[in-house]
């Protein structure tokens, strides 16, 4: 086989292979973020300002993973105050993983049932208002 044949050959892996490559980039799933990403830019400086009053409680709002369920616990300055909002797991690889629960509780305790189907990288966001006052809350967690 003479050079010419060789670099033919070199050639037609290297095209072969690009090909593959945009075929494979091709059919990959690529969720957006969030489908009003520019209507919730617009209200960030909020979500800023909720972060702030939930940052200023005595305690951080804490969780934990037990038994296929995600236990939220609000902290101790809401006892016996309604709670109302959402508590959504963002999962930012898919979109069929999310999960979101309204809020409406006496308690400071929040539970969330989780599937196995939801293991990997979530986002815990939590809005909550209390006495027409609103909080923010969001945690990288992995389940």
């Amino acid at each position: 086989m003479n050079w010419g044949y060789k670099i033919l050959v070199v050639y037609s892996l290297f095209i072969a292979g690009i090909l593959f490559l945009v075929y494979k980039s091709s059919i990959q799933k690529m969720d957006l973020v969030t489908t009003d990403y520019y209507g919730k830019e617009l209200k960030f400086q909020e979500q800023i300002d909720e972060i702030k009053r939930a940052d200023a409680l005595s305690e951080n709002v804490q969780y934990e993973i037990k038994s296929n369920q995600l236990l939220i616990k609000f902290p101790k300055d809401f006892s016996g105050k309604k709670i109302t909002g959402t508590a959504e797991l963002y999962c930012p690889a898919d979109e069929n993983k999310d999960v979101k629960r309204n809020i409406s509780l006496q308690d400071t305790l929040l539970t969330m049932p989780i599937t196995s189907a939801n293991k990997g990288l979530h986002e815990l966001h939590i809005l909550w208002s209390v006495d027409s006052v609103k909080y923010y809350f969001e945690k990288k967690i992995i389940i």
